[in-house]
């Protein structure tokens, strides 16, 4: 698979800003901002301070894309695994610092046990679909230590279908993605995003406590989840 993603950051880095298009399935397509997964500590939205101010131990960032929450983590003295299914990724992250990297998908992931999981940028859109969310869960279980902790964001995304209602068919939370670069297209993807309830009762189903702990003026909020 064509790693249009990491060829758009590794090209930014080299003074390259061509835009990266984000095509999706309910609406316009968009151009993704790049130089905002670069952003250091005191350009990220509360939101994410707060995730980072509560990691404990040894932490595994999925989806960690440019490494900006890991070093962050790093420079406040956490042990950090960073992981992501993009090689120009993890170049990235290898040349800016991030200790320790490795380019592979959460669910094919069981290296070791963590103190936190954590998943920023709406990061727990790697499940996919809804029905995936008991593996994932099940999945991160065995890879938390006693005590561990699961920290990730998402957001409500019903205000995307007030005009015309919800998709009949499926969750109206799964949708659809795909990235253009330089006029290459790369293959469409699920994404998921999670409304609080729907969270809650299947997290409560799969055996974990869940605690909301911020939500901003988008809908978007923050959530530790502990296992039962």
């Amino acid at each position: 698979m064509d790693d249009i993603f990491g060829q758009a950051l590794k090209d930014y880095t080299n003074g390259d800003e061509s835009p990266l298009i984000l095509h999706n399935s309910y609406g316009e397509s968009e151009e993704m901002p790049i130089w905002y997964l670069f952003r250091e500590f005191i350009d990220m939205p509360e939101l994410e301070k707060m995730a980072l101010s509560i990691c404990e131990g040894h932490v595994l960032d999925v989806g960690a894309g440019t490494g900006a929450h890991s070093l962050v983590l790093q420079q406040s003295g956490h042990s950090v695994t960073a992981i992501d299914i993009s090689a120009g990724a993890i170049e990235i992250m290898n040349k800016s610092g991030v200790l320790n990297t490795m380019k592979t998908g959460f669910l094919d992931y069981n290296e070791q046990k963590y103190d936190t999981i954590l998943l920023l940028m709406n990061g727990i859109g790697v499940v996919g679909v809804l029905n995936r969310l008991e593996e994932f869960l099940n999945h991160t279980k065995q890879l938390l230590n006693s005590e561990g902790q699961l920290v990730f964001d998402s957001s409500d995304i019903s205000y995307l279908y007030e005009k015309d209602g919800l998709p009949p068919h499926h969750y109206y939370g799964e949708v659809k993605f795909q990235y253009e670069y330089k006029g290459k297209k790369g293959e469409w993807f699920d994404w998921l995003y999670i409304d609080p309830d729907t969270l809650s009762e299947k997290a409560d189903s799969a055996g974990w406590y869940t605690y909301f702990l911020h939500q901003d003026d988008q809908d978007q909020y923050l959530v530790r989840m502990i296992p039962k």
